[in-house]
């Protein structure tokens, strides 16, 4: 636990006072007793309000449909889990047996709940001024390099966008397969629009996934 403490604050600036919070918000639920996902809902939020925060400072034009996406592509699981393979999580973790043969510390979703535990364990030890500097720490670059507002859009939105700008119907969402067992399938969807003889498809893990490939298929098309 002594190497931990000093890892935390290596790569957060912190030092726990209560070392336990440190230990509980490493330890996955597969490996019993005193697990992290109660400090993860409690991170989860901190973290969101930390980055709505300093958004909101350092964007005072930007309007809350913008500030919301950015808020949204900053704290996703994608985004989470790279800054805690970042911090050296992996090494970090305290997993089951089968998540370890599994290769658990290196899945986006267990590195993602296990960086939100820590961020909560901190605000429960430091309060939420012990927490901002770690946050503001950890997406330093981020923040510095927010993406600009037309790529944080979607691909439908920007599909429904590019149509009615050019006075065109909007697209058509049809489900054209669902394939695989229940627990993992597959969806195709294609997106048509009328008046055109275009047609795209595009596969996912959930419908939306699919309809959002699809979309992207066809702003291929139309900018080919």
């Amino acid at each position: 636990m002594t190497d931990d403490l000093g890892w935390s604050e290596r790569e957060f600036g912190y030092r726990f006072s209560d070392a336990g919070l440190l230990e509980r918000a490493l330890t996955h639920r597969s490996a019993g007793g005193n697990h992290n996902e109660r400090l993860e809902y409690l991170g989860d939020a901190a973290l969101s309000l930390v980055v709505a925060e300093a958004l909101y400072e350092r964007l005072p034009q930007a309007p809350e449909g913008h500030l919301s996406r950015l808020r949204a592509s900053l704290v996703r699981r994608s985004s989470l889990g790279e800054i805690a393979r970042e911090a050296g999580f992996p090494e970090r973790l305290r997993l089951g047996s089968g998540e370890l043969k599994s290769g658990g510390f290196r899945r986006e979703s267990i590195l993602s709940d296990a960086l939100e535990a820590v961020l909560g364990a901190i605000y429960l030890d430091g309060g939420i001024e012990a927490l901002r500097p770690v946050v503001l720490r950890l997406y330093g670059a981020r923040l510095d390099e927010l993406p600009a507002h037309e790529d944080l859009k979607d691909p439908k939105t920007l599909l429904q966008e590019r149509l009615q700008a050019r006075g065109l119907p909007l697209p058509r969402y049809e489900l054209e397969a669902v394939a695989g067992e229940d627990h993992r399938q597959e969806f195709r969807i294609s997106c048509a629009i009328e008046g055109m003889n275009d047609v795209s498809t595009g596969t996912g893990s959930s419908r939306r996934a699919a309809e959002q490939a699809a979309a992207a298929g066809m702003l291929a098309q139309l900018d080919g």
